[in-house]
């Protein structure tokens, strides 16, 4: 009786098939892959999730031309992710000249809770719209796509215990940015 392939020796054959062009092996990789890189974007790209998808998009050319040189398939989940969130930064950089800021209106008069029931997540994102983009790819990272310390210092070239600290200072900032006494 054969004994079924190990997990990292089916990553290693997709990769390889994708890196040669297999679209198959592609699809499977897109299907995987694609909502984390999205969801990771919108954190980045502040909640805008049409520039969020643009940058998704932007990464996969790059992940085609660029799947043959990582070297761990083990790591190809935060290697995608990597790539999609630079594109994403990319992409704000290119906005940030002209950008339109949009405002809420409140829906008056309809059966929707109270407006001032939102407040809380109204603050939270407009404090972490502020921050740099830099700071809200850590908290994508960490938050959205589950990234542990060791993962995000790879992502990021920092040491595992720099990645905590960094991580530790940006939710108190948050925290004293949000305190309402």
């Amino acid at each position: 009786m054969r004994d079924a392939p190990a997990a990292d020796d089916v990553a290693s054959g997709v990769v390889a098939l994708a890196a040669s062009g297999d679209v198959r092996a592609r699809g499977q990789s897109v299907a995987r892959y694609h909502a984390d890189m999205t969801r990771v974007c919108v954190v980045i790209c502040a909640g805008d999730a049409d520039l969020a998808e643009d940058a998704v998009q932007s990464a996969w050319p790059i992940v085609w031309r660029k799947l043959g040189t990582l070297r761990d398939p083990g790591h190809l989940r935060s290697w995608l992710l990597t790539v999609a969130a630079n594109e994403a930064r990319q992409l704000l950089r290119q906005r940030r000249r002209g950008a339109v800021v949009e405002i809420d209106v409140a829906d008056v008069g309809s059966s929707h809770g109270d407006p001032s029931d939102a407040i809380r997540s109204v603050d939270l994102r407009a404090a972490v719209r502020r921050l740099d983009p830099q700071d809200r790819l850590l908290l994508a990272l960490r938050y959205v796509a589950g990234f542990d310390s060791s993962e995000l210092g790879r992502a990021m070239g920092l040491s595992p215990s720099g990645v905590r600290s960094r991580l530790e200072r940006l939710i108190a900032r948050l925290r004293t940015e949000l305190d309402d006494d």
